[in-house]
């Protein structure tokens, strides 16, 4: 992995601690907000494809350590969903901050029912869990809505102090 693909692993942290305290706070309603597509997003659209990929697995890691779910889930999900976002990246306008969001929205709602359908195998009570899982999925999407614009902005920040610090170097 390349310094690009490491400065985005860091934001990535920052991503984690603010998600993290933003369900600390929720826990009390017994709410839960899922932004796996915050992960994968920046780094399918904007980076090579193996510093981007190596980023989105340490992502899922990072995702997987924290969440009672089967160690190489998150994993798992998010290096497929930065194969399909990096497969049509070349169609999308990646520099803009609209469309990011809306790769961003419409990739977590796919990782939020993946994971829901992951997690739910086995359980024959899924009609009582819909209207929880549909509010978790609205908060999160009003979440990762709200949210985007900011962290694509510091993702593309930190890159382009990197690059400023590659030309200041001689």
């Amino acid at each position: 992995m390349n310094q690009r693909g490491l400065l985005t692993f860091l934001t990535l942290l920052v991503l984690w601690a603010v998600v993290s305290q933003t369900n600390h706070y929720l826990a009390v309603w017994h709410l839960h907000v899922f932004a796996g597509a915050l992960y994968v997003t920046f780094a399918a659209l904007r980076l090579k494809p193996r510093s981007g990929l190596i980023v989105a697995m340490l992502g899922g890691l990072l995702c997987d350590a924290n969440t009672p779910v089967p160690f190489g889930t998150h994993t798992l999900l998010f290096t497929i969903c930065h194969a399909l976002i990096f497969k049509f990246r070349h169609r999308i306008p990646a520099d803009q901050t609209a469309s990011q969001v809306i790769i961003a929205l419409i990739a977590n709602a796919g990782l939020f029912f993946a994971l829901s359908v992951v997690l739910a195998m086995g359980n024959f009570a899924m009609g009582t869990m819909l209207p929880r899982l549909l509010l978790d999925l609205l908060i999160s999407q009003l979440f990762v809505g709200l949210i985007s614009p900011w962290f694509f902005a510091l993702q593309t920040r930190i890159l382009d102090l990197d690059r400023y610090a590659d030309r200041r170097r001689f």
